[in-house]
């Protein structure tokens, strides 16, 4: 199912850092291409956006960015079946119609200078970001008028979603030598920053170039100056962090996948 909104934009993904929290698996990957089933996780968030129409991807490259590269150009293309004549052997089509620019951002650099690199690659003036671990059944088409509105009524220049997710572990209320209530993983009251950001190109007058800081760090001094937004998603969403996190999002993906908003 595609769901268009009415603009396609271009999509930034951050796929550079080296995913420490989860070495169990980026010892030998970039953590985007860590299995969410039987694709990498890279591969659902770009799902993601390609329904509602945004099939400009711009990967920025780091740890290990050849195996991402090889994965698009070699192992996704035959994930599927496909016919060959042995003496004229072509290389199979994807099935996704996806466009992507494969931009070598440093082994060390953090996300906002990547982001900077990709500047002269990222052809629209708003644009799509998000990192490249996390998964959401978010509606895209209302994150984009949220920022639109916000954009003319405020004068923001980037848009973040945010969410509340649930706490890792269970919560107790004490009542002197006794526990009053006892909460297993409930939902936390503060907001956290998850990605799925829309960005107009003036961000860029808030990155220095000789530096080399987090996109975060960015974002600080873009609201200190009122011109950053937030858009609140109430659904579902999860990061591949941790191993554990790895092993629940494939039970997930197995069973009940939320952010799988897209048709086989």
């Amino acid at each position: 199912m595609q769901r268009k909104t009415h603009q396609s934009l271009d999509v930034v993904i951050f796929c550079g850092g080296r995913g420490t929290r989860l070495s169990e698996k980026t010892r030998e990957m970039p953590k985007p291409l860590v299995e969410l089933g039987e694709y990498p996780v890279l591969w659902h968030i770009m799902k993601i956006y390609s329904v509602y129409n945004h099939r400009k991807f711009i990967l920025t490259l780091g740890y290990k960015g050849e195996m991402i590269t090889d994965y698009f150009l070699n192992r996704y293309p035959v994930l599927q079946n496909f016919s060959i004549n042995l003496r004229d052997i072509v290389p199979p089509k994807a099935k996704d119609p996806w466009d992507i620019s494969f931009i070598q951002t440093g082994l060390e650099s953090k996300t906002a200078k990547r982001l900077l690199l990709c500047k002269d690659a990222i052809k629209t003036r708003t644009f799509l970001a998000t990192y490249g671990d996390g998964v959401a059944d978010i509606n895209l088409t209302r994150l984009i008028e949220h920022h639109e509105k916000l954009k003319k009524q405020e004068g923001i220049i980037a848009t973040i979603t945010i969410t509340r997710p649930y706490s890792k572990y269970g919560i107790v209320q004490l009542n002197g030598n006794i526990i009053k209530e006892f909460s297993e993983k409930p939902r936390m009251n503060e907001y956290i920053n998850v990605g799925f950001m829309v960005l107009e190109k003036e961000i860029f007058d808030y990155i220095d170039p000789s530096s080399d800081v987090m996109f975060e760090e960015t974002l600080e001094t873009i609201a200190k100056d009122n011109r950053l937004g937030y858009y609140i998603h109430d659904g579902f969403w999860h990061a591949m962090d941790t191993y554990k996190d790895y092993a629940d999002m494939n039970a997930m993906w197995r069973n009940d996948p939320k952010w799988k908003i897209w048709e086989d």
